[in-house]
């Protein structure tokens, strides 16, 4: 999914460019009206395009429902992810209205903090295993956005019905992302990484934070990872090793095999995390 920032130029050069991705690349709108008419703007500038992402922060609104309504009108044979929501009533409004695919997820985020500024969220487990349910029984599917912070959860995510991960912090750091690379005094290689309701985001595309509200996202500074290539052998490896675990011949098996405990510690870091990030993630790799 990519940011709603774009130009329509840079969406035609995008595409020319890169013509063997384009059906995997999601166009990601916001629900006024300035954002749907750029929105129509590219799909028939880019007809290739085949996937939308309504993408706002809060999609438990009258206002929001009509624009996935009207959207599918629009384009009838695009597929359509909309969110976010976190509760089985407004994934099945959602599809009636015409998405394919709902984006599960309010403020699990690692850059996020609409819990702390709002005081508003929900468990992301128990938030996806309830929209699963629901948007399944209607042939739809749900993506969980946030949370993901190793392979493990994108496997715990999957597990609780979720058809799609959406990695965000996952991937920050590696070589393929935008941004500068810093050296602080200790050596340490960072990247800078926000969230898009982040002062920063909100700085650099919308001219400051509105007078009317708050920042709702924080920017970091995360250490280089290297190339995306080596964070994804990674995940790709924990799922498969998950699903021998649980007994699943395939993804789409994890759900019908898993069940979840409740506990307060999932791992055991006396000698320190399995991070990719970190030099000692790094040596202990070279290691193995």
């Amino acid at each position: 999914a990519v940011h709603n920032h774009y130009s329509v130029d840079e969406w035609k050069q995008f595409v020319v460019e890169n013509p063997k991705v384009v059906d995997k690349v999601m166009v990601s709108s916001g629900s006024g009206d300035a954002d749907l008419r750029k929105l129509d703007e590219i799909l028939e500038a880019c007809p290739a395009l085949s996937t939308i992402c309504l993408d706002v922060a809060n999609g438990y609104s009258e206002f929001f429902v009509d624009c996935v309504q009207k959207v599918r009108s629009k384009w009838p044979k695009h597929t359509i992810v909309a969110g976010n929501v976190v509760t089985n009533e407004m994934t099945e409004e959602l599809i009636l209205k015409g998405a394919d695919i709902v984006k599960v997820g309010i403020g699990p985020g690692s850059v996020c903090t609409t819990r702390r500024q709002t005081g508003v969220g929900y468990p992301q487990v128990s938030a996806v295993i309830e929209c699963a349910d629901a948007a399944h029984g209607l042939d739809g599917h749900v993506i969980a956005d946030g949370g993901i912070t190793c392979p493990g959860d994108a496997a715990k995510a999957l597990g609780a019905g979720a058809d799609f991960v959406m990695l965000g912090g996952f991937f920050s750091g590696t070589d393929e992302t935008s941004g500068e690379v810093k050296t602080l005094p200790n050596g340490t290689k960072v990247k800078e990484f926000y969230g898009m309701s982040s002062s920063t985001a909100m700085n650099k595309h919308a001219g400051g934070v509105a007078d009317y509200r708050s920042s709702e996202g924080k920017t970091v500074q995360v250490p280089c990872k290297g190339p995306a290539a080596v964070v994804v052998k990674d995940l790709l490896g924990g799922l498969r090793s998950a699903c021998t675990y649980v007994g699943a011949k395939s993804i789409k098996e994890i759900s019908k095999r898993t069940t979840f405990v409740r506990c307060t510690q999932q791992t055991n870091n006396v000698y320190g995390t399995h991070d990719l990030g970190s030099k000692a993630g790094h040596t202990a790799s070279k290691k193995k």
